[in-house]
This record gives structure tokens, sequence and C-alpha cells, in this order.
């Protein structure tokens, strides 16, 4: 993993579901969570991504299952969560990380993008957390994480049906944290900006695909992104493990931005 780590075994034990498990950031946080010591469930509509990802891991943490789910299918959530819940254990934390991304502007974007945009990344996170925050809320414990984006705070030009849907996600968590606060669930959300994935690099081809990602010129990147650079899935995740560990116990509700400052920018 790059970046600086997270102290080691902040996660013991805990049996975290990670859903959109195969993407760049879902990887990543599916890596760190098990070397800290969580047992990982990792959940993707690709599979056999997850289940490669579940191999280059072992021996690295506790054994990292691999599941198929459709996010938008409510179905298939409710066989994912029911299936992890029986053959390994009480869920404990959840990780939202499915997510798509289509870029253009509003003029160019059809129906059909738009609904595909509030599907996956917002009604996905909608049906997973009715699932499993109804677990963590019987049992008066757990935690939820949802990754958004910056463009769910700060509009971005061609992005308007995924930031929409971002920020439906994000607002959704934090009204989940008001709801569960009282059975002592905690809900955050963690918003990355530009982040060097192959989701990214696929929305924004090319040599500048993530500096125009940023809303730049080659020559004006460090100042779209006062910190100079893209994030890397690992900063993304190290965010990710802290929220859902007990070192952020007091923590709820609250949207954490990983973007190296761009949405100081706006």
């Amino acid at each position: 993993m790059e970046g600086t780590r997270v102290r080691d075994g902040d996660l013991p034990g805990l049996i975290t579901l990670v859903v959109g498990a195969a993407g760049g950031i879902g990887g990543a946080v599916v890596e760190l969570a098990a070397r800290e010591g969580a047992r990982v469930v990792a959940a993707d509509r690709d599979e056999p991504a997850a289940a490669r990802l579940a191999r280059r891991l072992t021996g690295q943490g506790p054994a990292v299952l691999a599941r198929a789910v459709d996010v938008t299918d409510e179905a298939s959530v409710t066989a994912l969560v029911d299936s992890v819940e029986a053959e390994v254990g009480p869920i404990g934390a959840l990780v939202n990380c499915a997510g798509a991304v289509r870029v253009a502007d509003v003029a160019a974007t059809t129906v059909a993008d738009w609904r595909a945009m509030l599907e996956v990344n917002a009604t996905g996170v909608f049906l997973v957390s009715q699932s499993v925050g109804a677990r963590l809320a019987s049992r008066r414990r757990g935690s939820i994480v949802t990754v958004a984006s910056d463009a769910a705070g700060v509009p971005r030009s061609g992005m308007a049906a995924y930031a929409a849907a971002k920020a439906a996600a994000a607002h959704l968590t934090r009204c989940l944290a008001l709801e569960l606060a009282p059975a002592g669930v905690r809900c955050n959300v963690v918003c990355p900006g530009v982040t060097d994935t192959p989701l990214a690099r696929a929305a924004w081809p090319g040599p500048d695909g993530l500096t125009r990602a940023a809303g730049a010129t080659p020559e004006r990147f460090r100042n779209a992104i006062p910190l100079g650079r893209a994030a890397r899935p690992a900063d993304v995740a190290e965010a990710v493990v802290f929220l859902l560990s007990d070192r952020a116990r007091h923590i709820t509700g609250h949207s954490l931005y990983v973007d190296g400052g761009a949405a100081l920018r706006g």
C-alpha cells in the first residue's frame, strides 16, 4: 500500500462488507482493512475481479471472501447481506464504494445516462445501507462509510448527473447518521477528489486525462489541486479505515474531503 499507514490492528476481527470492491478505491479499502485485521467480504458486480483481489491478499491478514452483488437490485443486495450474516457472522461495518461515472454536459446527458448514474451511485447506497443499517441498529453498534466525491459539494462542469447522484448518496448517509445515532451506529462520508483509478482513466482518457478531470490545463494543474497531484486509492482508503475504526468513535454525519484541497478552489 502507498501512503502513510494507519496504526496496525485498527479493525481486529471486524466483519466488514465492502461493495464496489473490485474498483480502484474499493480494492484499496479491502487491502488496508484486511491488513488492519478486519474480516473483509469483498462484493462486486464483477465477482471474478473480487476473487482475484481476495487471492492476491492471501496471507496479508484474515482471509478475504469474494461475493457477487448488483447494488441496483434489491433482491441481490438482500441475498448478499443474508449470506454474509449466515456464513461469516454479524456485519460490523459497511463501506459503500460502488460507483459509475459518465462525463457529459447537461445538454448532452441522456435520460438513460441520468438514470444510470442515480441507480449505481445513489440507489445502490440506499439499498445496501438500508439493509445493513437495520442489522447494525438491532445490535446497537457498527459503522457505515459511503465513498462519494468532492463533486457532491462543489459543482463540476460536465459532471452534473454524477455530481447530483453523489450528492444524493452523501446526504442520504448524513440523514442515516441522525437516524441511527441513538442506536450507537456511526455513518460518515468520504469525498475524494480526482483519484488515479481505472474508472477515472476510462472516463478521462489520454495522458492529460486526470488533469482535465480536475478542470485544469496542464500548466494550471497545481493550482487546481493545491497539494499538486491527484489522489491515490490508498489516500482514500486511509480515511475510510480511520472512520471505521474506534479512533473515530465520536465522529458521525461528517463528510471528510480527500482531494488535496481542490474543493477550496471551487
